[in-house]
């Protein structure tokens, strides 16, 4: 027959035991809850954008440059409004170089690069790619190398005259073959 002693601990502890169980259960979940919403984790539809994106105009997904040791280059990456309006970028600068807007598109039978009238539009609740081979940030006339892993700012000027700053990392990268070169040169198909 157990004892009158080890009864009387035998309640508070189970107590205590349960409300250690239910603080830790409580810490997992906070901590699990966490990596969803740091701008490290995976860009999905339903992770909140980070802090400094949130303040902007448009949300910049993976920003990058084409490093370079000389001449032009072009900056890439998604751009994400998630407004009810859409938006227009009119412009884009740098401390590296002059920059422009530009598109890849077919001239006499063959894909040109050029500057791309209008600007780029991002519709409404949608996202726009710059990517090779299609529209781009042109930078042209580099002061300095851009080499693999550095980081650069580049700003963006939309239509209603705001602006929006974000910072894109060279990478190197031959694919799509744009020729970066003076005269806009065009293409050769891949």
């Amino acid at each position: 027959m157990p004892s009158t002693t080890s009864r009387r601990f035998l309640r508070p502890a189970a107590l205590i035991g349960a409300a250690v169980l239910a603080a830790s259960v409580a810490a997992c979940g906070s901590a699990d809850a966490t990596p969803t919403a740091t701008p490290t984790a995976t860009p999905s539809a339903s992770a909140p954008a980070p802090a400094s994106a949130a303040a902007g105009v448009l949300t910049i997904r993976d920003p990058w440059v084409k490093a370079a040791d000389k001449g032009m280059t072009a900056a890439f990456g998604t751009l994400v409004n998630d407004s009810d309006t859409d938006v227009t970028i009119t412009g884009v600068s740098t401390d590296v170089s002059r920059a422009e807007l530009h598109e890849m598109a077919m001239k006499n039978g063959k894909m040109v690069m050029q500057a791309k009238q209008g600007g780029v539009v991002v519709k409404a609740r949608s996202q726009a790619a710059l990517e090779p081979g299609g529209d781009h940030l042109m930078l042209m006339d580099l002061t300095r190398p851009v080499r693999p892993g550095d980081q650069l700012d580049i700003t963006l000027t939309f239509a209603d005259g705001r602006t929006q700053t974000f910072t894109a990392v060279a990478k190197p990268f031959t694919g799509a073959q744009e020729s970066y070169a003076p005269g806009h040169g065009a293409t050769e198909a891949s």
